[in-house]
């Protein structure tokens, strides 16, 4: 475990700090850190009016969340590994069956994208994916995909997971975040040693049709709706399930051996350093390979504690899963890691290595408080969003 030091010339930086990583729920128990994303169904139901308005309109305007550090550079090695404890998992749920004899890689179900506002009020995307947890409910991503690290805000705003995500299609329906987890490092200190994050989500969203009503029932209406030329329409919302039942949820693992074959996944958009622009973000990515046998260290973001893999992706694939034990036939296995960073190992401007941080007895204690959380539903009966 590394904890970041301040001199005691800091004392009110820290005390600054502090403040603000306990804005909200934030709490330092046990190293794990929560913040509210939407306090209540009201404010879940205008998040969800937010993304779903004009067919999905905000959806396909936003961009690759833009990466945090401010250039690509090499990463070093830093020694070995000190695992925290035992090696432990818990296992996936909604295993597919393919019966396919293709060798092609067979892409999860449960990968997507989480979009949010920044703190300039651009509308962004990461990648993430569904996890297994108790309620079925649980998206695990980069922590700089949900926490504010440019801004003074705690979070990430307006913040939803789009599995299957396809240019502006939400197959499986939008699940509006509810509650985030971090650890305490990063919600207060921003170091990425820690960038992992689990989030719960409540129910899916999908469109259930258009209907015309009176000036009356429109105003009354929660929810997406819109008028013109004197007519009154109302989007209509149905209930979309859990996302765990909709699309699976992979397994956790955590004090796995550092030098682990990993298969990652994501949607990687933005250029490479030269400006060369290899992939457009709108289809998942995936690379496979074993993961380095030693730390890395990137100086510039108090980096000691990431593994490695080779892979040539950009920005937009941070967040997206490290998968160990990966079944093609079932889709599914155990997130051992989430795409963090990037580097340029030989000097060409081109990125070529992706890392993320080693999950560990810590990263346990993160997903633990998470996954026993319950969320419930945005959608009413008649398809009104709650409020």
């Amino acid at each position: 475990m590394k904890r970041i030091l301040l001199p005691v010339g800091g004392v009110a930086l820290a005390t600054g700090l502090l403040a603000a990583g306990l804005t909200g729920t934030a709490q330092a128990a046990d190293d794990v850190a929560t913040d509210p994303l939407a306090r209540n169904t009201s404010q879940a139901a205008s998040v969800a009016s937010f993304w779903l308005a004009s067919n999905g309109a905000a959806l396909r305007q936003a961009t690759a969340y833009p990466w945090d550090a401010k250039e690509v550079r090499k990463v070093v090695s830093k020694g070995g590994y000190n695992p925290d404890g035992r090696p432990g998992s818990a296992a996936p749920t909604g295993a597919e069956r393919s019966s396919s004899s293709s060798q092609n890689v067979n892409l999860p179900k449960t990968i997507g994208k989480v979009f949010f506002v920044d703190g300039s009020g651009k509308f962004r995307w990461c990648s993430a994916t569904s996890i297994q947890s108790n309620y079925r409910n649980l998206v695990a991503t980069a922590a700089h995909c949900v926490y504010d690290t440019d801004s003074n805000s705690a979070t990430l705003d307006n913040w939803v997971f789009v599995p299957g995500y396809y240019q502006g299609k939400a197959p499986w329906g939008i699940y509006v975040g509810k509650q985030a987890f971090t650890h305490y490092d990063f919600d207060v200190y921003e170091d990425y040693d820690r960038d992992y994050a689990f989030v719960t989500v409540f129910n899916g969203i999908q469109f259930n049709g258009v209907k015309q009503v009176d000036r009356k029932d429109y105003q009354r209406f929660t929810g997406p709706k819109r008028s013109w030329g004197g007519r009154y329409y109302i989007l209509l919302s149905k209930d979309a399930g859990r996302l765990g039942d909709n699309v699976g949820g992979q397994g956790v693992a955590w004090n796995q051996a550092s030098n682990r074959t990993v298969r990652t996944f994501g949607y990687p958009a933005a250029p490479h350093p030269d400006g060369h622009k290899a992939y457009s973000g709108v289809t998942p990515k995936h690379c496979y390979g074993r993961t380095t046998a030693k730390t890395v260290g990137a100086s510039w973001l108090k980096i000691d504690e990431h593994i490695g893999l080779k892979c040539a992706v950009t920005p937009g694939y941070d967040g997206g899963p490290w998968l160990s034990q990966y079944s093609n036939g079932k889709r599914l296995g155990y997130v051992n890691g989430v795409t963090s960073t990037f580097a340029d190992q030989d000097g060409n401007d081109r990125i070529d290595y992706i890392t993320s941080p080693y999950f560990d007895g810590e990263t346990a204690a993160v997903y633990s408080a998470a996954k026993n959380v319950w969320s419930g539903k945005i959608v009413g009966r008649n398809g009104e969003l709650y409020k």
